[in-house]
């Protein structure tokens, strides 16, 4: 999954930055917001978190435009801000969620992943096409009738990009974009190594490659 991360504080930003890419996120951070409208136009993004007191332009500002361009990007707003009025026109503006400074890391991850499973099709907390079954909480992948087996990071962001869209095919490019950041160093055989140890873990046909495409995982249910 691939998040941007919009933060003029330097230690919030490093905190949240260093956390998500702990739980398998590839996380862009930058600190204003003209920025942010620039990295949204660019990239395709699954997740925007966003302060409102940036630099430049005001993070209400920078929802408003995104909103207005129709873009289905799910948005949590991160702020100090804490009056009921702003709760309200976050919100209203086109919000998902409104976290207020201080918050901890924990409940940060726990309203992603909320965010994020109401965007997918999956009303559970687990992604699955119905033979494996990806846990975001643990980091945890399982076949049906077999035991859970814990995947790295990078192993976890490739099975949860090619999970959240059962049947659809990804290219090399596209999952590069899922898994990592800017300034991650890719090398050209680093989709194959994860693909392969992820077959190894869990059976060759966990996985299908599409000659020419890229990949995919069956889509059962």
């Amino acid at each position: 999954m691939r998040v941007l991360l919009v933060e003029d504080d330097q230690m919030i930003g490093e905190s949240v930055s260093e956390s998500l890419a702990d739980m398998g996120y590839a996380v862009d951070w930058l600190k204003d917001g003209d920025s942010a409208l620039a990295a949204v136009s660019c990239h395709q993004y699954d997740l925007l978190l966003l302060d409102l007191g940036l630099p430049r332009l005001d993070g209400i500002d920078v929802l408003t435009k995104i909103r207005k361009q129709q873009k289905p990007l799910p948005i949590i707003i991160l702020t100090a801000r804490d009056a009921i009025e702003d709760r309200i026109s976050g919100l209203d503006a086109g919000a998902d969620d409104y976290l207020v400074k201080p918050f901890a890391l924990g409940e940060l991850n726990a309203r992603i992943r909320a965010v994020l499973r109401r965007q997918s099709t999956s009303a559970g907390p687990q992604l699955s096409n119905g033979i494996i079954s990806l846990d975001p909480v643990t980091r945890e992948a399982q076949v049906t009738g077999k035991d859970s087996i814990r995947l790295s990071a990078r192993e976890f962001a490739l099975l949860q990009a090619l999970l959240v869209r059962p049947g659809a095919i990804l290219s090399r490019g596209e999952i590069e974009e899922k898994i990592y950041a800017w300034g991650d160093e890719v090398e050209s055989n680093a989709i194959e190594f994860f693909i392969h140890s992820i077959r190894k873990k869990f059976g060759a046909d966990i996985i299908k490659n599409v000659r020419g495409l890229g990949w995919m995982v069956a889509k059962t249910n």
